[in-house]
């Protein structure tokens, strides 16, 4: 039993009642369960069949996840062909495929095109495909993230500073991530899962933006944004530097207009949803789809149309199908043309697979990686696990069971052999697999999911046509790098409408009485929602100085496995259960409290009677330890 549940079977204020995030309430079409003592069986626990079962470890885990899911479903969901899955693989395509190259052309930037858009195109395209039919949850949508681009930037450095090749460090680094995620599995980690609250998954989601937003804008770690064009220094400054007509200034406002024009264009073609305008509801469905497909076309024909005398910053993709790096000479440690001016052409391009024993005179380099290994192995984790809690949340009626274990390894797996490629590490990404489970949903009138197509088709669709793309790289290179900044200021900004730290974040400049009424407003004093959010607060801020100090950006992994013992051992002492509950517990699990608060008459007192009792036991407790 968690600490939560024993301090809220001990509060007379619930009456033996526990709140349980995976019942939902009347209105959501769960039914009320009971427990033994006959009060309502409330407790915060985590949701999916993985919960429920006893010890998984030793392996267990992961034979039961292969039973239940391929053993069970598999013909199913690779035989539901309809109309349904032509739609929506070409959509989700175009939601997956358009990430993938904005990822690829900042992972340029920031690996110095060690890693670029056709190894992530690449990556994407066979992850993809293999997922869909051997993956045990075909809902959930492999890509980039931004956590785990901040991490390989931070690699990155780290490699140039030890005087180590990056993609021998990566691919080391990458290898034991592998392990590391196979013995996870083996032992059932993946029960921790159940412990993630959004008090965590909004932290992370907040990372997540604010990485976007500052690659966007301008990073001061890794030199990408769109702000760095203003820069006389600029790489893409320096390949014109011979000619007397260019100037970086207009080159730079050119690139800021496409980023800015980008964002607020895919903004305006996404509000079109609710729009008075076009001929039917389709049609505003159409756009709001395509916004950001639209917005990509719109701008790059402009900027090649239009400005064709200011030259922007292009996608580095290479004419054929080939690694970007271009190799100045034979041992491929140097770029071409910027580390060899005076060099006419380059030697080549790095081979597909990393030479793992490129390492000089550090012969430790493959022990050692296995330190920002178990970094980065904290990160995956919890950004796999994350998304695969929001996928299987019972509001999405999903019916074919989830995979923890078991994805856990062919991901792990994935990674490894992407790190002897040299391609990027990929992970679940929260925002596609939410899109693609939206799009294959069937709704009531209420909005409310009924149904979900549960099938691979999709996801096999979307990455074959993504594997297409491949072969249209000179279609790639006529869009400009600004124009994809724009879509990852997109992505951040977006992404923030649906994180409620982010709405309690703007309660603390509010006028009290302007503050919008939410149950956490109603039930709880202003001044302990703040508190709240301003340890929320400081824990995303932890994160961001972190990951912005070069000597110990590397840990920052560290401080998000913090949030869920902060969540399960120190908030519990700072705050009732019922506070809990209002600030941190699921949509149905509050619904359910307010009405009980409604039903007894209760107020912001009380409901905040168990947090000062609570204070008041801890301050006693330390001031006995301290006579002691």
């Amino acid at each position: 039993m968690s600490p939560q549940e024993d301090s809220l079977r001990e509060s007379p204020d619930i009456e033996n009642g526990a709140f349980v995030n995976k019942i939902n309430d009347d209105e959501s079409g769960y039914d009320t369960e009971r427990n033994d003592s006959g009060g309502d069986d409330f407790s915060d626990e985590g949701h999916g069949h993985h919960d429920e079962e006893g010890n998984n470890g030793w392996g267990r885990g992961i034979v039961k996840d292969v039973k239940g899911t391929l053993g069970t479903y598999w013909k199913e969901e690779m035989t539901n062909f309809n109309f349904k899955t032509v739609g929506v693989s070409f959509f989700i395509f175009f939601a997956a495929a358009a990430p993938a190259i904005t990822f690829g052309a900042v992972y340029g930037k920031s690996t110095n095109n060690y890693i670029g858009a056709v190894e992530m195109l690449a990556a994407t395209a066979w992850c993809g495909i293999v997922y869909g039919l051997i993956g045990g949850q075909p809902m959930m949508i492999n890509g980039g993230t931004g956590p785990v681009l901040a991490f390989s930037t931070v690699l990155f450095q780290m490699s140039k500073s030890m005087g180590i090749p990056f993609l021998t460090l990566n691919a080391w680094t990458g290898l034991w991530i592998g392990l590391f995620l196979c013995v996870a599995a083996f032992v059932d980690l993946n029960r921790m899962i159940k412990h993630l609250t959004r008090f965590t998954d909004e932290i992370f989601a907040g990372l997540i933006a604010a990485i976007f937003i500052m690659d966007a804008l301008g990073n001061p770690l890794n030199g990408v944004g769109v702000f760095w064009y203003f820069s006389p220094d600029h790489k893409s400054h320096l390949v014109h530097q011979d000619d007397e007509n260019y100037s970086h200034w207009a080159s730079a406002f050119l690139s800021a207009i496409l980023t800015l024009g980008t964002t607020y264009g895919a903004f305006y073609l996404r509000s079109m949803k609710h729009s008075r305008f076009l001929p039917n509801q389709a049609c505003r469905n159409v756009i709001c789809d395509f916004a950001v497909v639209l917005n990509i076309v719109f701008w790059s024909v402009l900027a090649g149309a239009g400005f064709k005398d200011v030259p922007t910053e292009t996608l580095n993709v290479p004419d054929r199908f080939a690694p970007t790096f271009l190799c100045c000479d034979s041992s491929c440690h140097t770029s071409f043309p910027l580390d060899c001016p005076g060099q006419e052409e380059a030697w080549g391009r790095r081979p597909w697979l990393v030479n793992l024993f490129d390492t000089g005179d550090k012969a430790w380099v493959p022990f050692f990686a296995a330190v920002p290994a178990l970094l980065a192995f904290i990160l995956v984790f919890l950004d796999n696990g994350i998304t695969w809690h929001l996928i299987n949340h019972p509001s999405n009626k999903l019916s074919h069971g989830d995979a923890y274990n078991y994805d856990t390894v062919v991901i792990g797996l994935m990674i490894a052999i992407n790190s002897i490629l040299g391609l990027p590490w990929l992970v679940a990404a929260t925002v596609r697999s939410i899109t693609h489970v939206n799009a294959l949903a069937e709704r009531d009138d209420r909005g409310k999911i009924t149904h979900v197509q549960e099938t691979r088709l999709t996801h096999i669709f979307i990455h074959v046509l993504v594997l297409v793309t491949i072969f249209a790289l000179q279609l790639l290179k006529l869009i400009p790098v600004p124009v994809l900044y724009g879509v990852f200021l997109f992505m951040g900004i977006a992404s923030l409408g649906g994180n409620e730290l982010w709405a309690r974040f703007r309660m603390l400049f509010m006028q009290p009485s302007r503050i919008p009424d939410e149950p956490f407003t109603e039930y709880i004093p202003h001044k302990r929602v703040h508190l709240f959010t301003v340890i929320q607060v400081f824990i995303f801020i932890c994160l961001v100085v972190f990951r912005s100090i070069p000597q110990i950006a590397v840990a920052f992994p560290i401080i998000v496995k913090l949030c869920i013992p902060i969540r399960s051992y120190l908030l519990p002492k700072l705050f009732s259960e019922e506070e809990l509950i209002l600030l941190d517990a699921e949509d149905h699990v509050i619904k359910k409290l307010v009405r009980k608060l409604k039903m007894e008459g209760r107020n912001q007192e009380a409901v905040t009677k168990d947090s000062r009792i609570l204070e008041k036991a801890a301050f006693d407790f330390a001031d006995e330890d301290a006579r002691i």
